[in-house]
């Protein structure tokens, strides 16, 4: 018999998982906090003898060969994968066995060129289960436009036939378990519920549904929108072998510090609520709202060689923004503990906050100006009419693009527009915060855009 304990990470909507046996623990695509990986293995009272990654990740620093050196495992990775580092080469259909499992690594291209599947079996020919990373994910399938545009093409259609024939060859019964499409932008298409198998897929995945390559092909890259920025160091840093995350408590910073920080250009990153940092925060400050879109954010947004200051309520916050900010290899941050009052300086500042209805209420009025911060494809799926679109993550490097006036920010939820509207109050401008969620903006009179109309 086989156990699977999985060991997800909401805040990039990705999942590791530990397979037993009950005694020999197989970890898939491991993060870089690793010592939640040796827990999980230790309440299940297995030895960790592999660690097994799918793919070369893009959208987190792996934790596979610090575990696999921790835990004195064999490190498996597609064979031929250009890596810096020894590890135990999987190939195609060449089975392998873990204490009573037997592990079968499949060829499945699409998400990266190199992608791997694995099937677990108990008895030789009778799977049980397959982890198929970014390969199939429930209801849709891993993006395929990380390598590089000249490859989208090429690579989704190897995922069509990847996913494809991989349910070809196997049977209904055989659980699913992906490590990406639980929000992770690593999913090409929203994807659908929480656990799956073989049969289930044939009944909802696009490209099990979809008979037509062609029209596959169209309709996924027609349905890629923008991904985080950060995602373009992952690959080296993942071939290269990285060493586990140093989570140990960041260098305090005093309150001149802060504002040294500040004042040279640094991102001062205040973890603290939307609401709360509306309402009172250190002049200068960035907020980013400490949650589980929190490093995926702030990765995107952040300036990436630019130091990374942290404020917080207390310790505990700062440990946790440190462990998700690690995942996606942002190292070497300061840190200081509120309450924000005692670390101002004597400069405070704060600024309004509004919903769609007040929005519309202040809408024409002399001096408004709207800022949509949302993703390229949100804009063009509706927008509202004669807004000014600037990405959140380009807000910096574009504030000067911004119209003079008061400036209304808003995105989808509140939470990027958080970001937007303090970015432009560092720079100085007048805003408002509009924290909403988007949906809330029909029915309240103001002129929407559709993508019809655009």
């Amino acid at each position: 018999m086989h156990e699977v304990v999985t060991i997800a990470t909401p805040g990039l909507g990705d999942r590791s998982y530990l397979v037993h046996d009950g005694e020999t623990g197989i970890v898939v695509d491991a993060q870089r906090d690793i010592d939640r990986f040796l827990t999980a293995a230790a309440e299940a009272g297995v030895r960790v003898t592999h660690v097994l990654e799918t793919h070369i990740h893009n959208d987190y620093v792996t934790g596979g060969y610090a575990l696999a050196r921790e835990a004195g495992a064999d490190y498996v990775v597609a064979g031929p994968e250009d890596v810096g580092f020894r590890r135990t080469p999987a190939r195609d259909r060449e089975t392998f066995g873990a204490g009573r499992l037997l592990v079968t690594p499949v060829h499945t291209p699409g998400h990266t060129p190199g992608h791997l599947s694995y099937l677990i079996s108990e008895t030789p020919g009778e799977p049980v289960a397959v982890f198929t990373g970014g390969s199939m994910l429930f209801g849709a399938v891993g993006r395929t436009d990380l390598i590089g545009p000249d490859q989208t093409e090429r690579l989704t259609r190897a995922q069509y036939r990847s996913v494809r024939r991989l349910a070809g060859q196997l049977p209904d019964h055989v659980a699913v378990y992906p490590t990406h499409g639980f929000g992770s932008f690593c999913s090409a298409t929203p994807t659908s519920g929480e656990e799956s198998t073989i049969g289930r897929e044939r009944e909802i995945n696009a490209a099990l549904l979809e008979a037509d390559e062609d029209a596959f092909l169209k309709e996924l890259i027609a349905g890629l929108g923008a991904y985080p920025r950060y995602y373009a160091h992952m690959d080296p840093v993942n071939r290269g072998g990285p060493d586990a995350a140093d989570l140990s408590p960041p260098a305090p910073v005093s309150p001149a510090g802060i504002r040294r920080r500040i004042d040279d250009g640094e991102w001062v990153v205040d973890l603290r609520s939307r609401q709360a940092f509306a309402r009172l925060h250190v002049t200068g400050t960035i907020s980013v709202e400490l949650g589980e879109p929190f490093a995926t954010y702030v990765g995107w947004a952040h300036p990436w060689s630019r130091p990374l200051t942290l404020i917080g309520d207390g310790p505990e916050d700062v440990a946790e923004a440190e462990r998700q900010l690690a995942r996606i290899g942002i190292e070497g941050i300061s840190a200081a503990a509120g309450p924000v009052q005692n670390l101002a300086g004597g400069r405070l500042a704060g600024y309004p906050v509004t919903d769609f209805p007040g929005l519309a209420a202040a809408w024409g009025r002399p001096g408004v100006v709207v800022l949509d911060v949302r993703r390229p494809d949100e804009w063009e799926s509706g927008h509202l009419a004669g807004a000014v679109h600037i990405p959140f993550w380009e807000l910096e490097d574009r504030a000067g693009e911004v119209p003079e006036g008061e400036v209304w920010v808003h995105c989808a939820s509140g939470f990027r527009a958080s970001i937007g509207a303090s970015i432009l109050d560092r720079a100085g401008r007048s805003v408002v915060h509009v924290d909403d969620d988007w949906s809330r903006a029909v029915g309240t009179g103001l002129p929407l855009s559709t993508a019809a109309q655009a």
